[in-house]
């Protein structure tokens, strides 16, 4: 007996439900189908690679090892199919994008339309998270590529600079740091004394503000937690409190003038954006065609060293 593509595909499917009824439903399998494949694959691996908690199955170490290595095979195989396929249209493909929130609410949907522009066939589907959870997709080859909007901290993927995003002090017409008189300016220690409106732990944002404003203020006086910088926003605008967001966020509420840019004595703030992908993805023709589509709209600094030489696409 030989390693199948299907036995694959069952596993994955019974990683991401946790029960071979489920997983029978998701690939249109009967349930006897699937358990019977995973016996099949358990016998030919010598080993379990679920542990069993009651009616559940859960990954076990082996279990989660194989399951990044699955992913990788079965979306090569899927590669292949798509670009030797005949049935559909001449150069249709699907991408799966990753999107930490503030790139995938307000730079990402203007990013794809003019990709679809130039290849009308493409399909992309878009999931938005935070960046620790996208770096996590991206390593689990969930997602084709990612975009994150702070620090990466897994080792197996390539992190590319792509756009630099300026990060602005908000709050509202309202609060009385934006009503002082000019001739009083706003000082450190009004910064360090007004409440605080902050995205959650794991959050791209939240590790950024923190990084560009603990050297200056040593602490943040944390006033409320939101899960989206839009939510954020808004609660800025009901004078709940300040806040530390990227322009592209805010843009549609300071021309509406329910927001305004705080003039502070902290230097200018930027992040960088990145692009990243698994060391070991395959990049198939479509994808190796929106990542150059990206850092054409987006040039980075051209003295970075690109690893492998694998992103330097059409040049």
């Amino acid at each position: 007996m030989h390693l199948t593509l299907r036995q694959l595909q069952i596993f994955i499917a019974i990683g991401q439900t946790g029960g071979t009824t489920m997983a029978a439903k998701s690939i249109s399998l009967s349930q006897s189908a699937v358990s019977a494949a995973l016996s099949e694959l358990e016998n030919l691996l010598d080993t379990q690679v679920f542990d069993r908690i009651g009616n559940r199955l859960v990954l076990n170490d082996n279990g989660r090892l194989l399951m990044s290595q699955a992913r990788l095979l079965l979306d090569g195989a899927r590669s292949i199919e798509s670009q030797f396929s005949t049935s559909g249209e001449p150069g249709a493909f699907l991408l799966k994008i990753g999107a930490s929130t503030t790139i995938g609410n307000y730079v990402i949907p203007a990013l794809i339309a003019r990709f679809r522009e130039s290849v009308p066939a493409a399909r992309v589907e878009v999931h938005i998270g935070n960046t620790s959870e996208i770096a996590a997709e991206v390593a689990n080859f969930k997602v084709d590529i990612g975009f994150i909007e702070g620090p990466c901290h897994e080792s197996e993927l390539d992190v590319i600079p792509w756009l630099v995003d300026e990060l602005v002090i908000v709050s509202s017409p309202n609060h009385p740091l934006a009503r002082q008189k000019l001739s009083r300016k706003i000082t450190l220690k009004n910064l360090r004394e007004a409440e605080w409106l902050l995205r959650e732990p794991g959050s791209g944002t939240r590790e950024i503000v923190e990084q560009v404003l603990l050297p200056y203020l040593h602490h943040l006086n944390e006033g409320m937690i939101f899960g989206s910088a839009g939510a954020i926003k808004r609660a800025v605008a009901e004078n709940m409190g300040l806040s530390c967001l990227s322009r592209w966020v805010v843009a549609d509420m300071l021309a509406s003038k329910r927001l305004v840019v705080l003039h502070t004595p902290l230097p200018q703030l930027s992040r960088r954006f990145y692009l990243i992908c698994h060391k070991k993805k395959f990049l198939s023709a479509g994808l190796e065609r929106f990542i150059h589509h990206c850092q054409s709209s987006a040039p980075v600094n051209e003295s970075f060293q690109y690893p492998q030489g694998r992103y330097r696409i059409g040049d």
